[in-house]
């Protein structure tokens, strides 16, 4: 069993970037600059766009946090999303979810022009990433395909079952698994909370990428032998034998579940890093294609 380190990929990915930033900067060129906005006081959404803008740092980019209070209106957060838009110093922006209720979040994803918006949620992205059209692949979806190409985990052929169907995830993912190349060209089947007889579904997967938000859902029967596992949940589960009361884990019962696989994601330490590493790298495309179009 080989663990899928996204602490060690996603720090070798940083590195590759802090190489290209360097180089950047030598040709006298402009380096990428990150904006984060959040509306708010969300302790799990100020701690990670505070890992963002430490990351930020890290390869050299430049960072710009916008916090806005919790009672911000729509038209004021649309405002300052236009603001971003407009603005050439900045190459790519996120605005930070969950929204408080008083906000429309589809319109505010609607509001970030295509071309900015390196978490991918753009219909425009969405739609190009579903027609293998170059664009922004979400974040955590690009990590989970960096980290099967780096460990060189055979995709082709295989069934590939994804659990859950959001858009951040379960969607795209399914989609990025079955388009023509390496990582992709499996037979995927996407299971959700509808979804009949899962067990024998999963134990029959090559692959299995589970991004529901249910703790320890995925247990050592479901799984065949030799399979890849991909956990994408992260949920806080109250320990009261840790100092912070809680401890973080993912949708597999990893423990049983690491001695029948191939290929495991450990949480925390898997596809989390991945995440802010591939937001650092579309934030680096969309400078270097800026730069080519001639709009910074």
């Amino acid at each position: 069993m080989t663990i899928l380190d996204g602490k060690k990929v996603s720090n070798d990915i940083k590195d590759e970037i802090t190489e290209q930033v360097k180089k950047m900067k030598a040709k006298g060129e402009k380096v990428p600059h990150l904006a984060a906005i959040i509306v708010g006081n969300d302790g799990a959404s100020l701690t990670y766009v505070g890992s963002k803008v430490k990351a930020c740092e890290r390869v050299g980019f430049e960072s710009t946090l916008v916090k806005m209070s919790n009672t911000t209106s729509e038209v004021e957060l649309l405002d300052k999303i236009n603001e971003l838009n407009e603005d050439p110093n900045i190459d790519g922006f996120i605005v930070q979810l969950p929204l408080p209720e008083q906000i429309n979040e589809q319109k505010v994803l609607l509001a970030v022009n295509p071309d900015k918006d390196v978490d991918g949620f753009h219909p425009a992205n969405f739609g190009k990433m579903a027609l293998d059209m170059t664009t922004f692949i979400p974040a955590t979806p690009f990590g989970i395909l960096e980290l099967l190409d780096r460990y060189g985990v055979e995709t082709k052929g295989k069934h590939t079952v994804v659990i859950g169907r959001s858009h951040i995830v379960g969607r795209p993912m399914s989609i990025l698994m079955g388009r023509k190349g390496f990582p992709g060209n499996s037979t995927v089947t996407l299971t959700h909370s509808h979804t009949k007889n899962i067990t024998q579904i999963t134990s029959q997967a090559d692959i299995i990428i589970s991004a529901l938000g249910v703790p320890n859902f995925l247990k050592a029967e479901m799984v065949k032998d030799d399979a890849v596992i991909i956990d994408v949940g992260i949920t806080r589960v109250p320990d009261d034998s840790t100092e912070k009361g809680y401890k973080i884990t993912g949708d597999v019962d990893f423990e049983n579940v690491s001695k029948k696989a191939s290929y495991i994601t450990p949480v925390p330490g898997g596809v989390g890093p991945m995440t802010i590493a591939m937001l650092l790298k579309n934030t680096l495309l969309a400078c270097e294609r800026h730069r080519k179009n001639g709009t910074v």
